[in-house]
């Protein structure tokens, strides 16, 4: 029930430094296959088996044949320079094997714990932002109305400035108009 197949084999194009990776369904099987430095990892399993799983073992295998023959990859000349490879692989395969092992299921309680912690803390965030929202919002309601308040003060102040510059002008204007008025009824 673990991988059937697994195997690093040929080169990709030598651009290739990002990892990608890929699963194709057909039959009974799927295919996962995991692109590395210009190295293709794959490997076959039943459609019951785990696919992080199947990645674990690909990333596995990646990881030890960087190690053990990273820098010799560009210069290989033919395509079986790494025979030596397939004793790890048949290890890596022994392990990988039954998907109900408990180092297996450790993997995956891992990787699940993990995922939780993640999705726990992208949660807090969410709930966070939405705090600093609600914050912003009431901070913009208390702008809001102090705006009026500033509004309306200003305008007062308006008011005040324009009786303070025209009542004095107006009380003596009021002042000689009553006194001429007054000359020319009583004189």
């Amino acid at each position: 029930q673990g991988p059937a197949i697994g195997s690093a084999y040929g080169q990709g194009p030598p651009s290739s430094s990002s990892a990608s990776r890929m699963s194709v369904e057909s039959g009974p099987y799927v295919f996962h296959s995991l692109i590395e430095c210009g190295v293709v990892y794959m490997t076959i399993c039943n459609k019951a088996y785990p696919k992080k799983l199947a990645f674990g073992f690909l990333e596995e295998l990646q990881k030890e044949f960087n190690r053990q023959f990273g820098d010799q990859i560009e210069t290989a000349a033919r395509p079986y320079a790494f025979v030596k490879f397939d004793t790890f692989i048949q290890r890596m395969k022994k392990q990988y094997a039954d998907a109900r092992a408990q180092r297996n299921l450790d993997r995956l309680q891992a990787e699940l714990s993990e995922v939780h912690s993640i999705m726990t803390r992208n949660i807090s965030d969410v709930l966070g932002q939405g705090e600093r929202l609600e914050r912003v919002s009431a901070m913009s309601s208390n702008l809001a109305m102090e705006s009026k308040r500033y509004a309306k003060k200003a305008q007062a102040l308006s008011r005040q400035a324009l009786m303070k510059k025209y009542v004095p002008i107006a009380v003596v204007g009021g002042i000689v108009f009553f006194t001429l008025l007054f000359r020319w009824y009583f004189y």
